[in-house]
């Protein structure tokens, strides 16, 4: 899996997307390669892909022989991208309760706890950074690559969604009360006592998407 250091490509995607989710780039808005590579003084190269993952996750549409052009995902495809990714992770977790080595089990909490600082100081991009290190400890608990994959790449297009809640009011503290329940339940070896909890954090973090769409 890809945990390490952002490349140009997904740094500008994240970029782009939060201009997006937040209205500062509106539907229908044209995205010209050769006008966002001056801007964040790039190639066009990190672009091309920053706009292909922003199509898989419906928030551009790329039409051929005519540029892409910022689109809105309809509320079902939304939801079912929130539905898969809940199941994913629900997964990852039922198994990362059976399988997490002792020493991963250890990292994890010391994650937890990293967040918990992170939300205390009301840092939501911050807390974005540490909430993904926590996914993928429980993505590598599982002790499956395959669906660890799997899991990930759906991430990648439910991100912006994901990222944007995390600046409702009170959000960052809720969604680590939530990782608690979860961690609660990994530590116990419980495995569908963390898939349930893992499934309703996912929900709920689509809830609070909702939530921050309804206000931008």
């Amino acid at each position: 899996m890809n945990v390490g250091k952002l490349t140009r490509a997904e740094d500008l995607r994240r970029q782009l997307a939060d201009d997006i989710v937040r209205g500062t780039l509106p539907p229908g808005s044209a995205l010209d390669e050769t006008e966002i590579a001056q801007r964040f003084k790039v190639s066009r190269t990190p672009v091309r892909e920053a706009l292909r993952q922003l199509a898989a996750s419906g928030l551009v549409e790329s039409r051929a022989h005519r540029g892409a052009v910022v689109a809105q995902p309809s509320a079902q495809r939304l939801a079912g991208m929130f539905e898969a990714m809940a199941e994913l992770e629900a997964l990852c977790a039922g198994f990362a309760a059976e399988r997490m080595p002792p020493i991963e089990r250890q990292a994890l909490q010391a994650t937890h706890e990293e967040a918990r600082l992170v939300s205390q100081a009301g840092d939501p991009d911050r807390f974005h950074e540490v909430n993904e290190r926590f996914h993928n400890a429980i993505y590598a608990g599982a002790q499956n690559d395959y669906i660890a994959e799997m899991t990930l790449a759906t991430r990648v297009r439910v991100q912006p969604f994901r990222r944007a809640q995390f600046r409702n009011l009170g959000r960052l503290a809720k969604s680590h009360a939530e990782h608690d329940r979860i961690v609660l339940a990994i530590l116990r070896g419980d495995r569908n006592g963390a898939a349930a909890a893992m499934r309703a954090h996912i929900d709920l973090a689509r809830d609070e998407y909702e939530l921050y769409a309804v206000s931008v």
